[in-house]
Parts: structure tokens; C-alpha cells; sequence
């Protein structure tokens, strides 16, 4: 039984544990990771991030659902991740490594911004378990119209509805992300345009379920509005925890914007194994 210290850190209520693994290399379980995401036995976040060094940018981060998953991309964690490492360093502008080698620029003002780099509408990027067109995709629940697909570096599939709050999240989100079209599953958002500058979005991310915010998903929200001709370039998303500002830059990039909150610091008692000598800060 070994302890491990943590930070907990959130972006608009959508919450996660944070580990510094740069000087000891920590390999948790899948049972491990359900355990600590326990709200009632455990530390409770929607995501667990564990740091490690990185020979291309200022830090490496590997992140994990809280069904113990896999996950590529985390655009509310990766402003967390951005300002722990702020923290460290008078650096105004840092590089983040992020899962499948991407890498995130991220810089700080009174905000935090990540480029979270460029929408891809490719099919296979997404991916889709067969060829079909994005713009034309088939209805997945019958009655809501169908979604637009698209990868921010993880999938997500955008449906625009009237009114966000009378759409059944915790019925629809499970249907939707283990249709079978979604060859790895998908993160789900429900869009409501209120003007072309603001947008109303509820999510249900893959491997998490209903959570108050999503920044890729948001990213992926203003992509779809803007593709389908509903909205600028730039614009407000508004979730049930708060606002992001997601700008489509003129190369090709969505700029994600927004604040982080530290919750507290502590400790977790969870078996694990030691790859290397050396210890948490």
C-alpha cells in the first residue's frame, strides 16, 4: 500500500485528479482508477491526469476517464494542467504533450488559452466504423434529427436542438456513444444556438458520462455551428457549469478560453507499481 499525493483542480465544474508522476513513473489500474474516482470512496473527478516528463515540450500528460478508459483529449484538464505547470515557471506561453503526440500551446493572462489545434470532418480521424459523409450522417435517434461527427483529437458527435434542456442527457449520451457507427465510442454534445455568438451546450462525455462542461466538446460544438453555416467564427459556449470562449482561427486552429479552480491537495492510499525510484513532490 503506497500513498500517492494529488492535486484537485477543476474547469468549470468539470473536475479532475492530478498527479505528478515526473519523478516517480506511476502505472495505475483500471480498478485503481474507478476507485479513485468514487465520489463517495474516493477523490470523485470526471478525469485523472497523470503528469510525466517530457523531452519535447514543458510537460507530458496521460489522461483516463472515470471508468478507467483511455482518454486523448481533455480540453478543461489541459488549462488545469497549464496552470499547475504556470505555477513552476514565469513562462507566459508553455507546450503540453498530449496523448496520440499532440501537442497543445497554451498560454496565461488573466484566462488561460489552448489551441487545441484543428477539427478534423475526415471519417476515419474521428473514426467512423464505415465511410460516410459528415455533413449527411444517419439518424441515430429517432426523432432528434441527425448529428454532425467530427474529432478534436478524441470523437464527438454534435446535435442541435431547440431546447437543450428538454433533451434526456442520461438516456440519449449512453445511445449515442456506444452506437456502433463510433468505432471507439464518442463524446456527445446537444447545441441549442441562441445567436451566432453564443451557443448553449449540455454534454455526455464518453467514459464519464453528464458533466458540467467539456472543453473539446465545446471546441467541437463551435466547429460543427460554424460548418453548418449557424455560427461565427468565434463565440461564446455556454454549459451547465460556465462559459468558454471557442474562436476557429484564420489557420485552421480552435483557440479554447476559459478559468481553473483549485479544489485541495492530498494524499490516496491505492496499490500501484513503482517503475522507477524517486518520489512525488
Amino acid at each position: 500500500m503506497k500513498t500517492i499525493s494529488f492535486i484537485k483542480m477543476d474547469g468549470l465544474g468539470n473536475d479532475f485528479m492530478i498527479i505528478d508522476g515526473r519523478n516517480e513513473k506511476i502505472k495505475l489500474t483500471s480498478a485503481d482508477i474507478k476507485k479513485a474516482a468514487s465520489r463517495r470512496t474516493g477523490v470523485g473527478f470526471d478525469q485523472l491526469f497523470i503528469l510525466e516528463k517530457s523531452r519535447k515540450a514543458d510537460v507530458k500528460m496521460i489522461i483516463f476517464n472515470s471508468d478507467g478508459s483511455p482518454a486523448c483529449a481533455c480540453g478543461n484538464g489541459a488549462r488545469c494542467v497549464a496552470d499547475f505547470i504556470f505555477n513552476e515557471t514565469s513562462k507566459k506561453e508553455i507546450l503540453i504533450e498530449a496523448p496520440a503526440n499532440r501537442m497543445l500551446e497554451a498560454r496565461r493572462a488573466k484566462l488561460i488559452t489552448v489551441n487545441m489545434g484543428k477539427p478534423s470532418f475526415d471519417w476515419r480521424a474521428i473514426p467512423l466504423a464505415r465511410k460516410t459523409d459528415i455533413m449527411n450522417m444517419p439518424q441515430i435517434i429517432k426523432g432528434l434529427g441527425a448529428p454532425l461527427a467530427l474529432s478534436m483529437g478524441n470523437p464527438h458527435a454534435v446535435f442541435f436542438v431547440k431546447d437543450v434542456n428538454k433533451i434526456d442527457i442520461s438516456k440519449l449520451g449512453s445511445e449515442v456513444e456506444n452506437n456502433k457507427l463510433f468505432a471507439q465510442r464518442t463524446n456527445v454534445e446537444f447545441a441549442q444556438i441562441i445567436t451566432p455568438s453564443r451557443i448553449r451546450m449540455r454534454v455526455w462525455e464518453r467514459g464519464a458520462g453528464i458533466t458540467s462542461a467539456c472543453g473539446s466538446g465545446a471546441c467541437a460544438v463551435l466547429a460543427a455551428a460554424v460548418k453548418k453555416g449557424l455560427a461565427k467564427n468565434k463565440a461564446d459556449i455556454l454549459m451547465d457549469g460556465g462559459k468558454l470562449i471557442i474562436e476557429w482561427d484564420k489557420n485552421g486552429d480552435v483557440l479554447m478560453t476559459g478559468p481553473v479552480h483549485k479544489s485541495f491537495r492530498g494524499e490516496f492510499y491505492l496499490q500501484y507499481k513503482l517503475l522507477n525510484k524517486g518520489g512525488l513532490k
